[in-house]
């Protein structure tokens, strides 16, 4: 149960609608307890089973309720007769279930903004937690599993814990009070009554264990389904190109149908919950008559006929808080395996740490330096001793085949992975005493595929400058050459782009993508591969683009065209994560090495 109570301080910011929750129900069942504790000197009196009292009682306190209320019934039943007597004790009892009720909703009144607030909170620290999480992160995990946590089991845990969270604080007060009152009617049967209770605790607690087992295997089973579906919808030219349809039907049924198997057997067992509380609640009572029965004939007890009706009423009272805790507890059971999914992402370690000390970094002034640097994402070095000095205003290419490391060396320098061995240093100063926000924003990077949101053009090339004017953001698209095509659709700079940037072409999505690059204005730039999916026309444009981007900039590129790299100051040739070769490309093509094969190899492609 570690993990519920890993929820509470969630509670914490709704402590006073707590407190009310739990006043509220306390007034509830205490009005609840004098209605049924009326019956007993009615019974009494009305049935002739005890004397009229005609002496007032001196003491004042719940406990002697049931005389003073013996009292006021002997004086209605002198005065005004037994009929009156039944009208004033319903009306009584009538006006005890309007406050009972009352409170009863008060509680509920005050629980709702928790409730609501309790799964917004964690809704906001999930996605907080997300961003925040480091790239290597999200190399590990299915993205279609990290949705299901995000959205599935936060709507499980407001469907199965936060709505138990009126029974949890409401029952097991009802029931302890409830026992209290019996324990003062009579001690010796509410002990029989607390040696039979643990009993139907331990059978319903044996099924809540199963229960939460399946709970987890169904979730996860859930994360499986929706990482297959995202997986659908992204390659779904893929699929239909290579007439996969079948395979991949075949595929997600046979995942559906064990998501659908478990979620049967979860519900079959979440049924038995109601059943079984009543059922057991219904033995108890049927023991506890005849075991109080037998007490009364025996003359082994002082309890009274009508003491004993009463005893009875009340117990049946704890019957309905007892069935409805003890499906409170099946759906927290349940809850409970999502919250544990949840845990995993809140709790998982963020292994790029800025320092409490950190350096502000406003200015790029002098150099970039990889000294001896070595990185793996698992056990095999994907770079091995690099050494590579970027001095300000150049370029600098990055060559060489597909898996020789390129986009990791650059990935390390907004520290999106922390390297293992060596140092980087930007200005002579190791990029881990830096700020992170300010180390990444003298950067400025642009990927082989665009990163665009469903939203309009403006905003996306105004992504992360919330302070940039119109102007700013029409200069920016006109040095990209974004500005004439944006401006021939019909919203212009309002228009959306749709999903991923999906109404617009490849080049227009990479000039977008460029265009909100020359806004942030970085000292440093890096292309990783910007026009490599391109063809001729849109390469052109986004070529031009990107050179009037480049201008007076650091420059880090990642080519996988070497045509588009004869002019940077300096190439670097990698080969199984260790730079092979360097040089500016005549010196590179004398050498008659790595370099020469692949601008040969291009050349005969060509």
């Amino acid at each position: 149960m570690k993990n519920i109570f890993s929820l509470f301080h969630y509670i914490l910011p709704y402590k006073k609608n707590a407190i009310l929750n739990v006043s509220f129900n306390i007034f509830s069942v205490i009005f609840s307890i004098f209605s049924v504790a009326m019956l007993i000197p009615f019974l009494a009196i009305l049935f002739g089973t005890q004397d009229l009292v005609v002496e007032k009682p001196t003491d004042i306190s719940i406990l002697n309720f049931q005389k003073h209320s013996s009292y006021l019934f002997s004086i209605i039943i002198q005065n005004y007769g037994k009929v009156n007597a039944l009208l004033l004790v319903s009306a009584s009892m009538i006006f005890f279930s309007l406050l009972r009720n009352l409170f009863a909703y008060l509680s509920l009144h005050f629980l709702a903004p928790m409730r609501a607030g309790i799964v917004k909170d964690i809704r906001n620290n999930l996605y907080v937690k997300i961003l925040s999480l480091p790239a290597s992160y999200f190399s590990n995990e299915k993205k279609g599993d990290l949705m299901a946590r995000m959205t599935n089991d936060v709507q499980e845990i407001e469907s199965s814990i936060i709505s138990s969270l009126e029974m949890a604080f409401r029952d097991p007060l009802t029931i302890l009070i409830y026992l209290g009152f019996l324990i003062i009617m009579s001690p010796q049967l509410t002990l029989f009554v607390l040696v039979l209770l643990p009993i139907s605790g331990f059978i319903i607690g044996r099924i809540g264990r199963s229960l939460r087992k399946k709970s987890f295997k169904s979730q996860t089973k859930l994360g499986t389904l929706l990482s297959l579906i995202e997986e659908t919808l992204s390659g779904l030219r893929i699929i239909k190109a290579f007439t996969a349809e079948k395979p991949m039907t075949g595929r997600f049924m046979i995942i559906n149908d064990e998501f659908t198997k478990l979620q049967i057997k979860i519900n079959r067992r979440r049924g038995l919950a109601s059943p079984v509380g009543e059922f057991l609640g219904t033995v108890v009572m049927v023991i506890i008559m005849v075991f109080g029965a037998t007490l009364i004939l025996n003359g082994k007890t002082n309890m009274q006929p009508e003491q004993f009706l009463t005893y009875l009423a009340t117990f049946y009272l704890i019957i309905a808080p007892a069935k409805s805790f003890s499906t409170a507890y099946y759906n927290i059971q349940k809850g409970m395996a999502s919250a544990e999914r949840i845990d995993f992402i809140l709790k998982a370690e963020n292994n790029i740490i800025e320092k409490t000390d950190a350096l502000a970094k406003k200015e790029f002034a002098g150099n970039i330096e990889y000294k001896d640097v070595s990185f793996k994402y698992d056990r095999e070095f994907v770079l091995k001793n690099i050494n590579l000095k970027v001095e300000k205003g150049k370029t600098i290419a990055l060559v060489g085949q597909s898996g020789s490391g390129k986009s990791t060396l650059v990935d390390l320098l907004p520290r999106f992975y922390d390297i293992e061995n060596g140092e980087i240093l930007v200005d002579g100063i190791n990029i881990k005493e830096y700020k992170i926000k300010d180390l990444r924003r003298l950067m400025g990077i642009v990927n082989q595929e665009p990163i665009l949101f469903n939203d309009t053009f403006s905003n996306n090339i105004m992504f992360g400058r919330d302070e940039a004017t119109p102007e700013d953001i029409i200069a920016a698209a006109t040095v990209a050459h974004a500005n004439e095509f944006i401006a021939a659709t019909k919203g212009k700079y309002n228009h959306n782009i749709g999903d991923r940037g999906g109404k617009l072409s490849g080049g227009q999505r990479q000039r977008v993508s460029i265009a909100r690059a020359v806004l942030s204005n970085p000292p440093i730039l890096i292309l990783d591969e910007a026009t490599s999916a391109l063809d001729t026309e849109s390469e052109r444009l986004v070529q031009d683009a990107l050179t009037n981007l480049m201008k007076n900039r650091t420059t880090i590129v990642i080519a996988h065209r070497l045509s588009t790299v004869i002019h940077a100051d300096e190439i670097c040739v990698l080969n199984e994560g260790q730079i092979v070769e360097r040089g500016k490309h005549d010196e590179l093509i004398q050498m008659n090495g790595y370099y020469k094969k692949l601008h040969d190899l291009q050349m005969f492609s060509a």
